[in-house]
């Protein structure tokens, strides 16, 4: 864990601060100004976080919880936590009917068929 000093004069000086740092796992911000929360937000880079509160984030099942940079990498709860741990099989399958006999070996003269649709 990474513990930020307390010399932190405003909201700049404290995004300044968290930049320079290994992106967090969770970034809490305490302000009941709007405008800082949204700023905050927007200028940090962070796995999940609360305003105005601390760990709520980590115990709503409708919001993915998890890291990004180093601090982890994947999303988990619910939904996320399925597709963090699936695997997506791409295939493409395609007919033999129109293929064309000029994709497969022996190229031989084919290369030169090529050449010339090339040129």
């Amino acid at each position: 864990m990474v513990e930020i000093p307390a010399l932190i004069r405003d909201q700049s000086d404290a995004i300044s601060k968290v930049k320079n740092l290994p992106k967090p796992l969770a970034f809490y911000f305490f302000s009941n100004n709007r405008q800082n929360s949204e700023k905050i937000i927007k200028d940090t880079s962070f796995g999940g976080g609360c305003i105005n509160d601390t760990l709520l984030h980590f115990t709503n099942p409708y919001l993915p919880f998890g890291g990004t940079g180093t601090s982890g990498i994947g999303s988990y709860h619910g939904k996320e936590s399925f597709e963090t741990f699936s695997h997506q099989k791409s295939i493409l399958k395609k007919s033999f009917r129109f293929d064309a006999p000029l994709r497969y070996p022996p190229y031989g003269n084919k290369l030169k068929i090529i050449e010339k649709i090339m040129k």
